[in-house]
């Protein structure tokens, strides 16, 4: 069975620079989704997410579009705003964990909401001829939630739903739940893509024995930490290639000039990089020792010469 790999969207990290550079140096990706819009109570979208979605930036790449709300006419424009630039798919997030999001009852927090999600979906299918996917966590509270909401998703025709198999409580803490992630394979009819804890070949190898019927697989964190891990996947391989030190430094060169130039100021670009180090200083031989010299960095042109040093020595 082929296999299709996605990039589950990471706000902070998976914008188009990132995803560009990423296409160009290391591919695997089949097709990437972009960070959620959020339009926080009124019907206008940021400069940033647009800049994020427009088709200019993402020439060589699929990119579907993603929403995080808990309200119809919010998904109703969005779906509208995204059409115009030729998008025909919107993903709806219903798995972000973070409280502040939850709390709003948005993202993992809107799972429970059962009428509400019914109410958006039977809207959104009447007033507009999007696509819809999902992305879902099992639940907030408890993984046995979105076995609630599969009847309702049941009566529309989503095109897939992606479930990271953990529930949002749990943040990014703790194993994945693969006895509740089965149990949602035999609860509804919609495609299911499988998310979560995709950190190295063989433990792709081990999900998909466990799941064979599971052909979209999305790939978060484990792509940043190991940004070759989808091409190995692809290529059925353990092997890393010869020159990865210099592949891996390219990559890190490009969106270092891409985000310094957007930024502009030493303090957003080291922590920018500060936050994409906290996940590259995996794919080193001392992880720990590797991001401590990038913390100890407190300038532009030290953290340049801490990350020369690091990609010569690996």
């Amino acid at each position: 069975m082929s296999i299709t790999l996605l990039s589950s969207p990471l706000q902070g990290f998976t914008d188009f620079r990132f995803r560009n550079a990423f296409h160009k140096h290391f591919g695997g990706i089949d097709t990437f989704y972009s960070p959620y819009i959020k339009l926080n109570g009124k019907l206008v979208v940021k400069g940033s997410y647009e800049r994020d979605i427009l088709p200019e930036n993402n020439t060589t790449l699929e990119v579907i579009p993603q929403i995080i709300t808990n309200d119809a006419e919010e998904f109703l424009f969005v779906a509208k705003y995204v059409q115009q630039f030729g998008y025909k798919e919107l993903n709806w997030n219903l798995g972000c964990p973070y409280p502040m999001v939850a709390k709003c009852g948005m993202g993992s927090g809107l799972i429970s909401n059962t009428s509400q999600i019914e109410h958006i979906l039977k809207r959104v299918h009447n007033e507009t001829d999007i696509i819809v996917s999902m992305k879902m966590r099992m639940g907030y509270e408890n993984p046995t939630e979105i076995l609630d909401v599969f009847p309702i998703l049941d009566q529309y025709p989503i095109k897939n739903i992606a479930i990271h198999a953990r529930i949002g409580k749990q943040l990014y803490k703790g194993g994945v739940d693969l006895d509740s992630f089965e149990k949602c394979l035999e609860h509804t009819k919609h495609k299911i893509y499988y998310n979560g804890d995709i950190t190295s070949v063989s433990k792709f190898k081990e999900l998909q024995e466990r799941f064979p019927s599971i052909d979209h697989w999305m790939i978060g964190r484990g792509l940043i930490a190991d940004p070759f891990l989808p091409s190995m996947i692809k290529n059925n391989t353990t092997e890393y290639t010869k020159n990865k030190l210099e592949i891996f430094e390219a990559f890190h060169d490009e969106i270092y000039r891409e985000y310094d130039a957007y930024l502009q100021g030493p303090t957003p670009i080291r922590m920018k990089m500060l936050g994409f180090w906290e996940y590259f200083s995996e794919s080193f031989s001392n992880p720990q020792k590797t991001f401590k010299k990038i913390k100890k960095a407190g300038n532009s042109k030290n953290y340049e010469a801490a990350v020369k040093e690091i990609f010569k020595n690996g």
